[in-house]
């Protein structure tokens, strides 16, 4: 006879809890969120640029459309650069060790560590290339 009392008292307390929920508008899977903020997701974001903080205010990620830069003298002697996509994972030092970049001509690739960096570039009428370069400056390229 305890069990069946005890039974009836855990129903009664079961759907005082449904009412409790559905009364907040929380009426189980599938139902509208009480939160309005949570509800308001907007299908497209579009912005200049990205970029993720850290907890002391540090950028640690972004994601932006640099310019056109036409007076810039690149390594191997040209000047200028188009405009780019750009991919940055940064280190909480402040150091790039990743480098995603695309423009109209072509990519790049670079990802870096303490030990040195790797640089995979495919842009213009060159050939693409990989790129190893270790610490201690020694560089082997791999050209198709």
């Amino acid at each position: 006879m305890k069990a069946r009392h005890v039974l009836i008292v855990l129903v009664i307390l079961n759907l005082g809890c449904m009412a409790f929920q559905l009364a907040q508008g929380r009426g189980g899977p599938g139902a509208a969120s009480a939160d309005p903020a949570a509800a308001a997701v907007a299908p497209i974001l579009r912005a200049r640029a990205f970029e993720l903080v850290d907890d002391g205010g540090r950028v640690r990620a972004e994601i932006k459309v640099a310019p056109a830069q036409p007076d810039l003298k690149m390594p191997d002697g040209t000047v200028g650069y188009p405009e780019a996509v750009l991919l940055r994972l940064i280190t909480s030092k402040g150091g790039p060790n990743v480098k995603l970049v695309t423009t109209e001509d072509g990519a790049g690739l670079v990802i870096g560590g303490e030990s040195g960096y790797v640089q995979v570039l495919s842009r213009g009428a060159e050939a693409p290339f990989v790129k190893i370069v270790g610490k201690d400056g020694r560089e082997r390229v791999v050209k198709n």
